[in-house]
Protein backbone atom coordinates (compact mmCIF):
# COMPACT_ATOMS: atom_id res chain seq x y z
CA UNK A 1 0.00 0.00 0.00
CA UNK A 2 1.33 3.43 -1.05
CA UNK A 3 2.46 5.51 1.31
CA UNK A 4 -0.11 8.38 1.68
CA UNK A 5 1.04 10.33 5.21
CA UNK A 6 3.96 11.01 6.91
CA UNK A 7 4.46 12.76 10.24
CA UNK A 8 7.63 14.05 10.95
CA UNK A 9 8.29 14.99 14.73
CA UNK A 10 10.85 17.93 14.86
CA UNK A 11 10.59 20.25 12.17
CA UNK A 12 14.33 21.58 12.35
CA UNK A 13 17.18 20.68 10.15
CA UNK A 14 17.01 17.19 9.77
CA UNK A 15 13.24 16.71 9.76
CA UNK A 16 12.40 20.04 7.79
CA UNK A 17 14.96 18.87 4.97
CA UNK A 18 13.64 15.57 4.58
CA UNK A 19 9.80 17.22 4.14
CA UNK A 20 11.80 19.41 1.56
CA UNK A 21 13.25 16.45 0.45
CA UNK A 22 10.23 14.58 -0.25
CA UNK A 23 8.89 17.37 -2.35
CA UNK A 24 11.42 18.01 -4.28
CA UNK A 25 11.13 14.76 -5.46
CA UNK A 26 7.03 13.71 -5.93
CA UNK A 27 6.36 12.41 -2.56
CA UNK A 28 2.39 12.51 -3.92
CA UNK A 29 0.99 12.11 -0.28
CA UNK A 30 0.90 14.18 2.46
CA UNK A 31 3.63 15.98 5.11
CA UNK A 32 2.23 16.27 8.64
CA UNK A 33 4.98 18.34 10.95
CA UNK A 34 4.53 18.43 14.82
CA UNK A 35 6.39 20.65 16.73
CA UNK A 36 6.29 24.19 18.47
CA UNK A 37 3.25 26.22 16.95
CA UNK A 38 6.20 29.16 15.77
CA UNK A 39 8.80 26.85 14.09
CA UNK A 40 5.81 24.75 12.32
CA UNK A 41 4.66 28.12 10.98
CA UNK A 42 8.52 28.66 9.32
CA UNK A 43 8.27 24.98 8.36
CA UNK A 44 5.03 25.43 6.62
CA UNK A 45 6.14 28.54 4.85
CA UNK A 46 9.25 27.15 3.77
CA UNK A 47 7.58 24.19 1.56
CA UNK A 48 8.70 21.43 4.16
CA UNK A 49 5.29 20.31 5.39
CA UNK A 50 1.98 20.88 4.49
CA UNK A 51 0.40 21.55 7.89
CA UNK A 52 1.00 20.69 11.49
CA UNK A 53 0.27 20.19 15.04
CA UNK A 54 1.59 20.53 18.09
CA UNK A 55 0.36 17.79 20.07
CA UNK A 56 1.95 14.71 18.56
CA UNK A 57 -1.21 12.29 19.31
CA UNK A 58 -2.67 14.78 16.71
CA UNK A 59 -0.48 14.99 14.50
CA UNK A 60 0.30 11.17 13.65
CA UNK A 61 -3.15 10.91 13.47
CA UNK A 62 -4.08 8.87 9.72
CA UNK A 63 -0.63 8.83 8.98
CA UNK A 64 1.09 5.53 7.71
CA UNK A 65 4.79 6.46 8.61
CA UNK A 66 5.93 8.63 11.99
CA UNK A 67 9.53 10.31 11.60
CA UNK A 68 10.97 11.07 14.95
CA UNK A 69 13.47 14.01 14.16
CA UNK A 70 14.23 14.91 17.30
CA UNK A 71 17.35 14.52 20.11
CA UNK A 72 17.55 10.88 21.16
CA UNK A 73 16.37 11.63 24.55
CA UNK A 74 12.77 12.69 22.80
CA UNK A 75 12.94 10.08 20.61
CA UNK A 76 12.92 7.01 23.20
CA UNK A 77 10.08 9.10 25.46
CA UNK A 78 8.33 9.55 22.24
CA UNK A 79 8.52 5.67 21.00
CA UNK A 80 7.30 4.98 24.65
CA UNK A 81 4.27 7.75 24.19
CA UNK A 82 2.79 7.23 20.58
CA UNK A 83 4.01 3.49 20.02
CA UNK A 84 0.71 1.67 22.15
CA UNK A 85 -1.40 4.30 20.48
CA UNK A 86 -1.02 3.34 17.12
CA UNK A 87 -2.35 0.99 14.87
CA UNK A 88 -0.19 -2.12 13.75
CA UNK A 89 0.31 -1.13 10.53
CA UNK A 90 1.83 2.50 11.73
CA UNK A 91 5.56 2.37 11.07
CA UNK A 92 7.72 4.05 13.17
CA UNK A 93 11.36 5.54 12.48
CA UNK A 94 13.80 7.69 13.40
CA UNK A 95 16.99 10.09 12.65
CA UNK A 96 18.53 9.45 16.35
CA UNK A 97 22.38 9.76 16.12
CA UNK A 98 22.94 6.73 18.39
CA UNK A 99 20.80 3.35 17.95
CA UNK A 100 20.71 1.04 21.20
CA UNK A 101 18.99 3.01 23.48
CA UNK A 102 16.78 3.88 21.20
CA UNK A 103 16.13 0.19 19.30
CA UNK A 104 15.84 -1.14 22.85
CA UNK A 105 13.10 1.11 23.81
CA UNK A 106 11.21 -0.17 20.38
CA UNK A 107 11.80 -3.73 21.72
CA UNK A 108 10.37 -2.65 25.09
CA UNK A 109 7.34 -0.88 23.29
CA UNK A 110 6.51 -3.10 20.13
CA UNK A 111 7.62 -6.56 21.63
CA UNK A 112 7.58 -9.26 18.95
CA UNK A 113 6.15 -6.62 16.32
CA UNK A 114 9.32 -4.43 17.28
CA UNK A 115 9.91 -5.38 13.37
CA UNK A 116 6.91 -4.31 11.88
CA UNK A 117 6.53 -1.43 13.79
CA UNK A 118 9.62 0.56 13.99
CA UNK A 119 12.75 1.03 12.05
CA UNK A 120 15.76 2.52 13.57
CA UNK A 121 17.81 4.75 11.59
CA UNK A 122 20.10 7.48 11.10
CA UNK A 123 21.07 9.39 8.30
CA UNK A 124 24.34 11.11 8.11
CA UNK A 125 23.89 14.73 7.22
CA UNK A 126 23.57 17.70 8.75
CA UNK A 127 25.17 21.14 9.45
CA UNK A 128 26.35 23.25 12.04
CA UNK A 129 23.61 25.30 12.14
CA UNK A 130 20.13 24.02 13.72
CA UNK A 131 16.66 24.62 12.40
CA UNK A 132 14.52 24.72 9.60
CA UNK A 133 15.70 27.96 8.52
CA UNK A 134 18.96 25.89 7.56
CA UNK A 135 16.35 23.43 6.06
CA UNK A 136 17.99 22.05 2.68
CA UNK A 137 16.58 19.54 0.38
CA UNK A 138 19.52 18.39 -0.99
CA UNK A 139 20.75 17.79 2.34
CA UNK A 140 20.88 14.20 2.23
CA UNK A 141 22.15 13.83 -1.99
CA UNK A 142 24.84 11.01 -1.38
CA UNK A 143 24.90 11.18 2.24
CA UNK A 144 24.30 7.47 4.02
CA UNK A 145 21.76 6.88 5.75
CA UNK A 146 22.22 3.91 8.55
CA UNK A 147 19.13 1.56 9.16
CA UNK A 148 19.79 -0.48 12.37
CA UNK A 149 17.14 -3.80 11.93
CA UNK A 150 15.26 -5.74 15.26
CA UNK A 151 16.32 -8.77 15.16
CA UNK A 152 15.06 -10.85 12.28
CA UNK A 153 13.48 -7.78 10.94
CA UNK A 154 13.89 -7.09 6.87
CA UNK A 155 13.80 -4.08 6.32
CA UNK A 156 13.26 -4.09 2.34
CA UNK A 157 9.81 -5.73 3.01
CA UNK A 158 6.70 -4.46 3.79
CA UNK A 159 6.06 -0.70 4.81
CA UNK A 160 10.06 -0.23 5.80
CA UNK A 161 10.72 -1.22 2.23
CA UNK A 162 8.65 1.21 0.97
CA UNK A 163 10.32 4.29 3.29
CA UNK A 164 14.20 2.75 2.20
CA UNK A 165 12.63 3.47 -1.23
CA UNK A 166 11.58 7.04 -0.79
CA UNK A 167 15.43 7.67 1.50
CA UNK A 168 17.06 6.15 -1.55
CA UNK A 169 14.83 8.58 -4.00
CA UNK A 170 16.14 11.22 -2.22
CA UNK A 171 19.79 10.47 -2.74
CA UNK A 172 20.53 9.31 -0.01
CA UNK A 173 22.73 5.72 0.70
CA UNK A 174 21.15 2.98 2.51
CA UNK A 175 23.46 0.74 4.49
CA UNK A 176 22.24 -1.75 7.15
CA UNK A 177 24.42 -2.71 10.64
CA UNK A 178 24.31 -3.87 13.98
CA UNK A 179 22.81 -1.40 16.43
CA UNK A 180 25.96 -1.50 18.65
CA UNK A 181 27.92 -1.64 15.66
CA UNK A 182 26.72 1.64 14.43
CA UNK A 183 26.93 3.11 18.17
CA UNK A 184 30.73 2.29 17.98
CA UNK A 185 31.29 3.30 14.68
CA UNK A 186 29.22 6.78 14.97
CA UNK A 187 31.75 7.17 18.31
CA UNK A 188 34.67 7.41 15.74
CA UNK A 189 33.49 9.20 12.89
CA UNK A 190 30.67 11.20 14.18
CA UNK A 191 30.83 12.02 17.63
CA UNK A 192 34.84 12.21 18.05
CA UNK A 193 34.94 14.65 15.32
CA UNK A 194 32.67 16.74 17.17
CA UNK A 195 34.38 16.39 20.50
CA UNK A 196 37.78 17.15 19.16
CA UNK A 197 35.98 20.59 17.17
CA UNK A 198 34.30 21.65 20.03
CA UNK A 199 37.32 21.67 22.83
CA UNK A 200 39.35 23.09 20.04
CA UNK A 201 37.30 25.75 19.63
CA UNK A 202 36.82 26.34 23.71
CA UNK A 203 40.50 26.02 23.93
CA UNK A 204 40.79 29.13 21.60
CA UNK A 205 38.33 31.19 23.28
CA UNK A 206 40.12 30.26 27.08
CA UNK A 207 43.59 31.35 25.20
CA UNK A 208 42.62 34.43 23.16
CA UNK A 209 39.47 35.61 24.15
CA UNK A 210 36.01 35.12 21.94
CA UNK A 211 36.78 38.55 20.26
CA UNK A 212 39.96 37.56 18.71
CA UNK A 213 40.17 37.56 14.69
CA UNK A 214 41.58 33.68 15.26
CA UNK A 215 39.38 32.25 12.43
CA UNK A 216 40.62 35.24 9.65
CA UNK A 217 44.37 34.58 10.87
CA UNK A 218 44.22 31.01 10.95
CA UNK A 219 42.69 30.30 7.44
CA UNK A 220 41.07 27.14 5.76
CA UNK A 221 42.32 24.38 8.18
CA UNK A 222 41.16 26.59 11.42
CA UNK A 223 38.11 27.49 9.82
CA UNK A 224 36.79 23.48 8.72
CA UNK A 225 38.27 21.84 12.39
CA UNK A 226 36.09 24.54 14.28
CA UNK A 227 32.94 24.44 12.20
CA UNK A 228 31.02 21.93 13.47
CA UNK A 229 31.96 23.47 17.09
CA UNK A 230 29.02 26.01 16.57
CA UNK A 231 26.22 22.25 16.69
CA UNK A 232 23.95 22.74 19.39
CA UNK A 233 24.27 21.35 23.12
CA UNK A 234 21.17 19.96 23.42
CA UNK A 235 21.83 17.58 20.68
CA UNK A 236 25.01 16.62 22.02
CA UNK A 237 24.19 15.86 25.04
CA UNK A 238 21.86 13.08 24.59
CA UNK A 239 24.29 11.74 21.95
CA UNK A 240 27.03 12.12 25.02
CA UNK A 241 24.87 10.23 27.56
CA UNK A 242 23.36 7.15 25.04
CA UNK A 243 27.20 6.73 23.77
CA UNK A 244 28.92 7.60 26.89
CA UNK A 245 31.14 4.26 26.90
CA UNK A 246 32.17 4.37 23.30
CA UNK A 247 32.88 7.69 23.19
CA UNK A 248 34.66 7.24 25.66
CA UNK A 249 36.70 4.90 24.54
CA UNK A 250 37.43 7.08 21.34
CA UNK A 251 38.56 9.83 23.64
CA UNK A 252 40.99 7.71 25.18
CA UNK A 253 42.38 6.67 22.45
CA UNK A 254 42.94 10.10 20.61
CA UNK A 255 44.35 11.07 24.35
CA UNK A 256 47.07 8.65 24.24
CA UNK A 257 47.82 9.40 20.45
CA UNK A 258 48.18 12.90 21.35
CA UNK A 259 50.43 12.56 24.12
CA UNK A 260 52.52 10.27 22.08
CA UNK A 261 52.97 13.26 19.56
CA UNK A 262 53.60 15.95 22.05
CA UNK A 263 56.37 14.01 24.01
CA UNK A 264 58.13 13.28 20.18
CA UNK A 265 58.10 16.58 18.71
CA UNK A 266 61.59 16.24 18.14
CA UNK A 267 61.77 12.62 17.45
CA UNK A 268 61.71 10.70 14.42
CA UNK A 269 58.10 9.92 15.98
CA UNK A 270 56.63 12.59 14.94
CA UNK A 271 57.57 11.98 10.93
CA UNK A 272 56.58 8.20 11.97
CA UNK A 273 52.70 9.72 12.80
CA UNK A 274 52.17 11.44 9.60
CA UNK A 275 53.56 8.61 7.64
CA UNK A 276 50.36 6.65 9.66
CA UNK A 277 48.48 9.86 9.10
CA UNK A 278 48.66 9.28 5.47
CA UNK A 279 47.40 6.02 5.66
CA UNK A 280 44.02 7.07 5.91
CA UNK A 281 42.00 7.39 2.48
CA UNK A 282 38.87 9.12 1.75
CA UNK A 283 36.39 5.99 1.23
CA UNK A 284 33.26 6.07 -0.11
CA UNK A 285 30.73 4.29 1.32
CA UNK A 286 29.30 1.05 -0.99
CA UNK A 287 25.84 1.41 -1.19
CA UNK A 288 25.45 -2.15 0.38
CA UNK A 289 29.30 -2.28 1.64
CA UNK A 290 28.22 -2.57 5.75
CA UNK A 291 24.88 -4.53 5.24
CA UNK A 292 27.34 -7.09 3.61
CA UNK A 293 29.70 -6.52 6.23
CA UNK A 294 27.11 -6.87 9.08
CA UNK A 295 25.40 -9.81 7.59
CA UNK A 296 28.82 -12.23 7.10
Amino acid sequence: MPIRQITIVGTGLIGGSFGLALKKHKFPGRIVGCDRAAVLERAQAKGAIDGGESNPIDAVRGSQVIVLATPVGAIVDLIGHLGPALPANTLITDTGSTKAEVLAQATKTFGKNAGQQFLAGHPMAGKEQSGVDFADADLFQNAAWFFTPAPGQDVYAGLPGEFLAWVEKIGARVATLDANEHDKLCAWISHLPQMISTALAATLVEEYGKEAPLLEAGGRALREMTRIASSPYSMWRDVALTNKKNLQDALWKLEQRLAHIRENLDTRELAMEFERAHELKKLSLPKQGIAEKSQS
